[in-house]
């Protein structure tokens, strides 16, 4: 197998790890060398990861907007691995309403998944880490950079949230050898689909990877747009 350096031996936590952008990255990271610790929602959607034979992979599933479920979820990531090197944070979800047909439960679920998870698993995460190296990677989306959509504005404010943390903690961490990350992906096109306009996953992933380098340092409280064809 051809192990990538920058990758190879990492210690890496993706959570949304069951989803089809988590399951890619799980396989996608194991296959080149990283211990990877795969955060999932319940122990049922452990069965939908792709650990390849002989790769260093665990499953984790704890609810990710559960402040005691992330800090226990965490620890027991921090045991079974012997620190973070890096998070990798898909956990999204996506819903459309009439702005006066949007309830509060509503609301507050699409920003606890979409911006408190980000806040618990970041926090988390950067405890874990050794002052000599980390990476904290989040997805936000097109729309929580550039402007609201008409109908989600829930989604839009959670992930317009994501870059604010994102920049601010990125500021805390300034002048250290931990960097902080956001990719805006537009549509995402996985394998398989027949749409044209957007991104693909594996064009996310190598972006992760990137990330995760070297020259990656030179993003350190970036956005980096992913908007593929659909501009």
């Amino acid at each position: 197998m051809n192990m990538n350096k920058g990758i190879q031996g990492k210690n890496i936590v993706i959570t949304g790890a069951s989803g089809r952008l988590g399951r890619l990255m799980v396989s996608s990271f194991a296959r080149k060398g990283a211990r990877i610790a795969a955060v999932v929602r319940t122990p049922e959607a452990a069965d939908k990861l792709d650990f390849p034979e002989d790769a260093e992979g665990w499953a984790f599933p704890f609810d990710v907007t559960d402040e005691t479920q992330v800090v226990a979820g965490f620890e027991g990531i921090k045991s079974s691995l012997g620190g973070i090197d890096v998070l990798i944070h898909t956990v999204g979800t996506w819903a459309a309403h009439p702005f006066c047909e949007l309830s509060m439960d509503t609301w507050n679920q699409i920003l606890a998944v979409n911006l408190h998870a980000t806040f618990l698993c970041f926090r988390e995460a950067l405890r874990s880490m050794s002052a000599s190296y980390g990476r904290l990677i989040a997805f936000t989306s097109k729309q929580g950079v550039e402007k609201g959509v008409a109908q989600q504005a829930a989604y839009s404010v959670a992930k317009a949230g994501v870059v604010r943390l994102v920049e601010s903690v990125a500021q805390e961490l300034a002048g250290t050898h931990i960097t902080v990350h956001a990719i805006a992906p537009s549509y995402i096109l996985y394998p398989g689909m027949e749409a044209e306009k957007g991104v693909r996953a594996e064009a996310l992933i190598h972006l992760c990877e990137y990330l995760m380098g070297e020259d990656g340092k030179a993003h350190h409280g970036s956005v980096l747009p992913a908007y593929g064809s659909l501009l």
